[in-house]
């Protein structure tokens, strides 16, 4: 089986709470440790920019899941890659906290330094990822 990487943009829908993010990722942790899925999630200004790796099928699984959650709206499929190793294999949903985002940073991914994950190539925003990972707490 081929290791794909994914890379998504989603908004969180009215009334999601920090209880529910917090249950979007003790329930990817759990799941994902199963599936053998990696990855990093950013939650900033209400929008979500992840990162999921692993086995196609298995990315495939989770993706369809997420597209089916009502606590995501606007959900936009950035990138879709075949990889030959995984950047994120350390952590089974690792989050990235919105205060790590920096303007130097973003701007260095996006046209601007604010952060609108709707208007990223989904290179830059692997990028954005992989480097907020490696300058910041993950948890």
């Amino acid at each position: 089986m081929f290791l794909v990487r994914l890379v998504y943009t989603s908004s969180i829908t009215e009334g999601v709470t920090e209880s529910d993010i917090q249950n979007i990722l003790d329930t990817a942790r759990n799941n994902n440790t199963a599936e053998d899925i990696t990855g990093v999630l950013l939650f900033s200004k209400n929008r979500f920019l992840q990162c999921l790796e692993g086995s196609r099928s298995n990315v495939n699984k989770v993706y369809h899941n997420i597209v089916n959650d009502n606590r995501h709206s606007e959900i936009v499929l950035l990138d879709y890659s075949e990889v030959y190793e995984r950047e994120f294999a350390d952590w089974s949903m690792g989050y990235i906290p919105e205060m790590a985002i920096t303007r130097p940073l973003t701007l260095k991914y996006s046209e601007n330094a604010s952060f609108e994950p709707y208007k990223m190539s989904g290179s830059s925003a692997h990028k954005l990822l992989l480097s907020l990972s490696k300058t910041v707490t993950v948890v």
